[in-house]
């Protein structure tokens, strides 16, 4: 997963959390604030009628010549104030008691939260009931609840969509390192050196590492392969010379036999160490880029070449070759000598590395990403552990095959010639089953 998705999960399920927490705290909160709201109402409703009761005097409320009980109620019942006269004797409670209770309003019971006072007047004890339905107290508490709920999801909802924007933002640099520096980028001579845009260090940090290392990997590259190109030259001549040498003394009328079986054993190492050393330049001129690619080539002609000069050695062990190229494929940049020599190796390795009367199976289509050939053999196949070295030069398996000839550059110099004609050469195997080459032409 990406880094801006694991940090855009991270957020919104810290969000959930949030909400999550928010609502098992928020309804508890919000009775107890709807409730102190309340009760603070009725403190001021309270503090209302004693001004009243000392600006018009009791009288105004309750005739003192008989026992009655002041009482008012609003519109809907939904709060009430009661006066009520208290035996002369006794002495007012100075504390204000805050409870809840039913109380018969007309024909109905309803459920209050009443403040309860006592006080004197003209020398007498009064009690004052101030109520409050809960039915008001509990709509408040649903009202307060369910608004304080949508504000933390709306919230939580806006700085998930916030974070996301910010991280996308944030990250940008990061994207482009990965799409324009690491992906894609199959070779050194392909780095861009360009810096990324950014005002964050630690991407800048990692971009000025990353130019930095490609450079030392680039020029180490380009000593490689010129050192490769120099030494294979100045050993050509050498060899030549060796080679030269050998066919003078096999003229030589008073060579013995003997002599001359071990110079025609030598003159079999001198030729293929000369391949070899072809090989190692014919690698070096292709990354040199010292090949034109300005040719059009069929794949089916140049496979036709192929087999064809490959005839004998598939009679020779018995090997069935099945070629089905629906449709043929026409490269028009190419160079049509190097796809010779791509198509022999592979087709040469397949005949190497088979059982003797196996078959080769050769198959091409097109793909949605391009155009696909694969060199299937019957062969006893190549281990997992040595498929990542397998185009690795000078590196050699043991595949259960009699005695191979080689040095292991078949596989690195077609996997270089595919590269040059913008192609992938990848691997897939089975043991016990066979091995598939695949080329994808894009």
């Amino acid at each position: 997963m990406r880094l801006e998705a694991k940090q855009a999960l991270f957020n919104a399920l810290s969000k959930l959390l949030l909400v999550l927490t928010g609502a098992l705290v928020i309804p508890p909160v919000v009775s107890r604030v709807a409730v102190g709201h309340t009760d603070q109402r009725l403190y001021e409703k309270q503090a209302e009628v004693l001004n009243l009761i000392k600006r018009d005097g009791i009288t105004a409320f309750v005739r003192e010549e008989q026992d009655e009980t002041y009482a008012d109620y609003n519109l809907l019942k939904q709060e009430y104030i009661t006066l009520s006269p208290l035996p002369t004797a006794k002495a007012p409670d100075q504390a204000v008691h805050i409870f809840n209770e039913p109380r018969q309003v007309g024909n109905e019971i309803e459920d209050f939260r009443i403040l309860s006072s006592e006080f004197r007047a003209k020398g007498r004890p009064y009690r004052l009931e101030i109520g409050s339905s809960l039915a008001t107290v509990e709509l408040l508490t649903a009202t307060l609840r369910h608004m304080a709920l949508w504000v933390l999801i709306v919230g939580a909802l806006l700085t998930v969509i916030t974070d996301a924007a910010f991280s996308h933002y944030l990250l940008s640099p990061l994207r482009r390192l990965i799409s324009q520096k690491l992906q894609g980028v199959h070779h050194p001579s392909a780095f861009p050196f360009e810096s990324i845009p950014t005002t964050t260090t630690d991407f800048r940090r990692l971009d000025d590492s990353l130019n930095e290392m490609m450079r030392t990997i680039q020029s180490a590259f380009e000593k490689e392969r010129e050192f490769m190109s120099n030494v294979s030259h100045e050993l050509l001549t050498p060899v030549s010379i060796l080679q030269s040498r050998f066919e003078n003394m096999l003229q030589d009328p008073e060579l013995g036999h003997a002599h001359s079986l071990k110079i025609v054993d030598s003159q079999k190492t001198l030729y293929r160490l000369r391949n070899t050393v072809k090989t190692l330049l014919l690698i070096a001129n292709i990354e040199n880029e010292q090949y034109l690619r300005d040719e059009s080539v069929s794949l089916a002609a140049v496979l036709a070449d192929v087999t064809n000069e490959l005839e004998d050695r598939l009679a020779q062990r018995e090997l069935k070759l099945l070629v089905d190229l629906k449709p043929d494929y026409v490269l028009t940049a190419a160079n049509r000598t190097l796809l010779f020599t791509l198509l022999f190796n592979l087709i040469s390795n397949a005949i190497k590395y088979n059982h003797w009367g196996g078959s080769i199976t050769i198959q091409g289509a097109m793909q949605a990403k391009g155009y696909l050939l694969s060199v299937t053999d019957s062969g006893p196949g190549i281990a997992p552990e040595h498929l990542p070295h397998l185009f690795d030069r000078f590196r050699r398996f043991n595949s259960g095959a009699a005695s191979p000839e080689g040095y292991g550059l078949g596989l690195p110099i077609a996997k270089t010639i595919a590269e040059f004609h913008k192609a992938v050469l990848s691997v897939e195997s089975v043991l016990g089953k066979g091995t598939t080459f695949k080329l994808l032409f894009t």
